[in-house]
């Protein structure tokens, strides 16, 4: 019966012969996280979300909404309205849902209307965090594609909650008119926000060249 480590030296003092056990590294060489590899990373998951994007606002904006003016005599839908909308307008809009287009209004802001601005929020955020260091400037950048994702998830709710309340609401009216043109203009200023801040990514890269 082979004897201990312990067994060994008690028996032959400092001369025992140990075994040495060598155990295996826990971290595969092959697989170290490099920065060029985080980097590579980030930039599938940049292009990935953009094109999600992309598609979503098409299908949302572009298709969905726009088939919903057949089911309302014409009239677009409160989210394409740029410049917002009047009780007046909402008034019209209300008596030419009926059930039916309420429901699939309300459908498309729970599926789709929903993962937009989450998608494109989480990519520009993304977008921001790679290419800006300084973090007062990053954390500015990130809080417009935040407030969009708040404003353009509550115009959702607003607006349903518009075109199915039994009576005009004035107030609701404008709170909805109000978020949906806050959704427009944050959408805007995020994307200059994301080309900002991809210019700085650059500038800081070509910096970083020059000194080395």
């Amino acid at each position: 019966m082979a004897k201990t480590p312990a067994q060994r030296i008690k028996k032959h003092g400092a001369k025992a012969a140990v075994p040495q056990h060598h155990l295996p590294p826990v971290i595969n060489p092959t697989t170290a996280r490099t920065p060029e590899k985080a980097q590579n990373n980030s930039n599938v998951i940049l292009i990935a979300g953009l094109v999600a994007s992309l598609f979503l606002f098409w299908y949302v904006h572009l298709l969905t909404l726009n088939q919903l003016t057949q089911l309302s005599g014409g009239l677009p839908m409160p989210d394409s309205l740029i410049g917002g909308f009047d009780p007046g307008f909402a008034e019209q809009l209300r008596r030419a849902l009926d059930g039916d287009a309420r429901g699939q209004l309300n459908y498309i802001h729970k599926t789709a209307g929903t993962l937009f601005p989450l998608i494109f929020g989480f990519t520009w955020l993304l977008l921001i965090g790679t290419n800006v260091a300084k973090k007062a400037l990053r954390w500015a950048l990130w809080s417009l594609p935040l407030l969009f994702v708040v404003a353009r998830l509550w115009a959702n709710v607003a607006i349903d909650a518009m075109v199915s309340a039994p009576t005009l609401d004035a107030g609701q009216v404008a709170l909805a008119s109000f978020l949906t043109v806050a959704g427009w203009v944050l959408l805007v200023v995020s994307l200059a926000a994301g080309g900002a801040a991809v210019f700085l990514g650059r500038r800081a890269a070509k910096e970083g060249a020059k000194t080395t």
